[in-house]
């Protein structure tokens, strides 16, 4: 008589959804690190070393050229959607190979040598342009594993949790970074940034794993024109130029203001050093403190509510500016009102993030995010062109009171588009529909 064979044990479930939410949300924080220490090291402390060096600051100001993949990264996010790197799994392969050059090229950077001559400055501007494409791409894969990672009840954690690690980065390399080339030298700051970004590598190779595509895109044509397409025939035309003007419009306010809140400062008195004491670790602290609170709150509003919440939130904190400008208060009412503002801006970030990933299809995530963020960027510089005109024409209280104005467009697109009763966005991405 022959046993039966013995059953095979269960398959282990490997799907983002068997993993405990602490560890999705601990990956994109460590990802978060990875994509905040290039762009501090490229803008922040690479002036830092030619300032000391006795650059002039013309030549400085012409690495601002060097940002420019951060605004056209979406030309080449189809690319990294239609060639992934299979291992890990399509996002963390690339993440990788990045993180990797990152690494080595900002290690490397501690060999340039700041001197006013043309060979110089033409070396220190290629490698800030090459950190800078490299860094752009690493973004990209960044906001797509966190869309793809998260389900739609931890998207507020999430974004929360990689807006933090991109803050922590900011702090590391704006102080850390500083304090180790006050003491050791520029290069030492280098090789310290390289350290910080080689940490978050055991991260990336340990982090929660993504489900297979069923269907990638087979050619790059459809890698270019799919991610278009899908948005439209999901969304339709009508909602899909209703869900880019809201992306456009939700943080029109935020824009406003902080293009105008620095020379506000100096205009009625502030110093220089008291400007940089409370917008600098101050700020940021303020800021961490609120993306935090944004994230714990996220879940039991859901994503509508959020956005509503936190938008009201977020532009009726412009007063603390209006009151500013009206009464004084002088330093007690400066750190009180960048306090408010950092915390509720905070708060909108959370939302927004979610936002920005509840309108992506997993096959077109890096496109559809870097678009939809290229859309963001693109408003956040030209809708704020006017600011100064306005502050100049009507005074600065009527002016953070007028900012209040620029926030009814995304409430009543809100009204639309994400009602309040309603949990998710019209017109964002449902797996359960997908029929690509």
């Amino acid at each position: 008589m022959t046993r039966p064979a013995p059953e095979a044990p269960p398959a282990k479930d490997l799907s983002p959804a068997a993993v405990p939410p602490w560890r999705r949300l601990l990956a994109v924080g460590a990802e978060g690190v990875a994509s905040g220490t290039p762009y501090m090291v490229g803008s922040k402390l690479l002036q830092g070393w030619l300032s000391s060096s006795g650059i002039p600051l013309g030549l400085i100001g012409l690495l601002s050229l060097a940002e420019l993949p951060y605004t056209l990264k979406m030309f080449w996010a189809p690319l990294l959607d239609r060639w992934p790197i299979p291992w890990p799994d399509r996002r963390r392969g690339w993440l990788l190979v990045l993180q990797l050059a990152l690494i080595a090229m900002i290690a490397a950077m501690a060999l340039l040598q700041p001197h006013n001559d043309s060979h110089n400055l033409t070396l220190i501007g290629v490698a800030a342009l090459v950190l800078a494409v490299l860094s752009a791409s690493q973004d990209v894969m960044v906001d797509a594993y966190r869309t793809d990672l998260l389900p739609e009840e931890e998207r507020g954690g999430g974004a929360a949790a990689g807006a933090l690690g991109y803050r922590a980065a900011m702090l590391a390399i704006g102080a850390g970074g500083f304090y180790l080339a006050g003491k050791l030298g520029w290069p030492a700051a280098f090789l310290g940034s390289a350290g910080l970004l080689a940490a978050v590598v055991p991260f990336t190779l340990t982090a929660p794993r993504l489900v297979p595509l069923a269907h990638p895109p087979r050619s790059l044509k459809e890698a270019v024109i799919g991610p278009a397409r899908e948005f439209l025939k999901r969304t339709g035309k009508k909602r899909a130029l209703q869900l880019l003007a809201l992306v456009m419009l939700y943080r029109w306010p935020e824009g406003l203001l902080n293009l105008m809140a620095v020379p506000f400062m100096l205009k009625v008195g502030f110093t220089a050093e008291q400007i940089g004491m409370v917008n600098g670790a101050w700020g940021v602290a303020a800021t961490m403190a609120g993306v935090a609170a944004g994230g714990v709150l996220f879940a039991p509003l859901g994503l509508n509510r959020a956005l509503w919440v936190f938008g009201l939130v977020g532009s009726l904190t412009n007063l603390a500016y209006w009151g500013l400008a009206k009464f004084g208060g002088g330093l007690t009412g400066l750190l009180l009102t960048v306090s408010v503002e950092h915390f509720a801006h905070g708060m909108l970030t959370a939302a927004f993030l979610a936002l920005l990933m509840s309108l992506c299809n997993p096959r077109f995530s890096a496109t559809q995010y870097a678009l939809l963020s290229g859309v963001y960027a693109l408003s956040r510089s030209l809708l704020a062109v006017p600011s100064g005109f306005v502050a100049q024409a009507v005074g600065w209280s009527s002016f953070f009171a007028l900012t209040l104005a620029a926030a009814v467009p995304s409430f009543l697109l809100m009204a639309v588009l994400t009602p309040w009763q309603e949990s998710v966005p019209r017109g964002a991405y449902d797996p359960a529909r997908d029929s690509s």
